[in-house]
Order: C-alpha cells, then structure tokens, then sequence
C-alpha cells in the first residue's frame, strides 16, 4: 500500500533514522488511504452514471441468458432453437389471424373513412367492385351509399362517427317498413368490415335491392305506419 502525504512522509523518515519498519495500526492506515484514493485525480477517468447502467444491464442480460441456457437442454444452442420455434409460431398465428379488427362501435368514422363522397359516388364504386367480384368491398360501398343518401334527403344528419348499426336504428324510425332490412344491411357491413366474414353476391344483390327500395319509399313521421311508395 502506498501512502502520500503526512503518513509517507513520517514514515521515509523514521527508516530513514533507524531503518526500522513502523508498524502503523490498521485504522490510521485505511484512513490514509481514503484520503488518498478521494483526490479527484484518481476518479478523472471513472465511467459516468449512464455507462454504469448500462454496464450492469449488460452484466444482468449476461447472467439471464447464462441461467436460460444452462437450464435449456443443449445449452445456448437450445435456447437459439426454442427462441427460433417462438418466432415461428407468432408469425404463424400472425398470418393466420391477420391485423387485428377494430371491433364495431368503436368510435371513429366507421362508414366514411375516405372523406366525403355523394351517394351517387358510393354506387359507382360499389358496382365497380360488384363487377370484379370484390363482394366484400361491394357491401360496403352500397351500406355507404345508402346511408349517404339518406343524409342528402335529410333523413339523416350528418353526422361524423356514425356506425352502420345506429344509422340503420336512426333511418328505421322514419322509414319503419324497412327497419328490418336496414338492420340486417348494417350487419352485413359490420361482419365483412370488423367481423372477418367474407361477403357473397347475394349477400350484396340484397344490400343493393335495399338500396333502391329506399329511393322509392317516402318517410313517415308516424313511426307506427309504413312507408308507401312514391
């Protein structure tokens, strides 16, 4: 141990005299040496707060996956191996079960996600997909035309975040002849956008015979009568 200071100067001097080793009691010295290693001078190099962290995260990272692979038949190599079957699983499940559905009622513009478009727009674009054979965005489009037109005849209004459910309960208390298949409208919307369901031709020829029922039905304000045809 090398002392500095008063305590090494003491003690150059008394072998200097009689050259006969001092014994300096266990207290003195480990205080002497306290003094000493508290300079600054010795601590100029000392790694900061983070790299202290970050190196016990490292340590303890270590020690789990020593511990893992110690305790994982074949070592590091079997741990690799059940690490690997694990990915593989999720990203099966992923691809079989695909993004996860918003499911309905869930607020959000559910029915008009691409901004404003007429009616007239909607139809179009449902009998695009309907000629492609894309029945699912086919639905869609005509449960959205539907509802559109019956914003633009003041049926209903306007209203941002409106689900295909409330719409169809809002358009069936003015239009009660149809409630029924307002409803079941709405249905086939929610199972094909939330509900994973894949939609077929009928399914959308029923969408599409609702479509055009309504633009023949006048609404009544007696929600016990039906609407008679125009």
């Amino acid at each position: 141990m090398t002392f500095t200071g008063g305590t090494a100067a003491a003690l150059a001097r008394l072998r200097a005299d009689g050259d006969t080793p001092v014994d300096i009691s266990r207290v003195p010295a480990r205080e002497a040496a306290e003094r000493e290693l508290s300079d600054p001078r010795y601590h100029e190099n000392d790694p900061n707060l983070l790299q202290r962290g970050l190196s016990r995260f490292w340590e303890w990272l270590d020690d789990l996956f020593g511990a893992a692979s110690g305790a994982t038949p074949g070592g590091v190599l079997g741990l690799v191996v059940i690490v690997l079957v694990v990915a593989a699983l999720v990203a099966a499940l992923w691809w079989r079960l695909g993004t996860p559905h918003r499911t309905p009622g869930t607020t959000g513009d559910s029915l008009f996600a691409d901004g404003p478009r007429t009616a007239r727009d909607h139809r179009t674009a449902a009998a695009r997909h309907a000629s492609a054979g894309r029945w699912n965005e086919a639905v869609q489009e005509r449960m959205r035309a539907i509802v559109r037109s019956l914003e633009e005849r003041a049926l209903l209004e306007p209203r941002p975040g409106r689900t295909a459910d409330e719409a169809a309960a809002e358009a069936g208390r003015s239009l009660p002849s149809h409630a029924d298949d307002l409803r079941l409208a709405a249905r086939a919307f929610d199972d094909v956008t939330y509900g994973g369901r894949t939609a077929d031709e009928p399914a959308y020829r029923r969408v599409e015979a609702l479509d055009t029922a309504l633009e023949r039905t006048r609404p009544t304000l007696d929600t016990t009568s039906t609407g008679t045809p125009a």
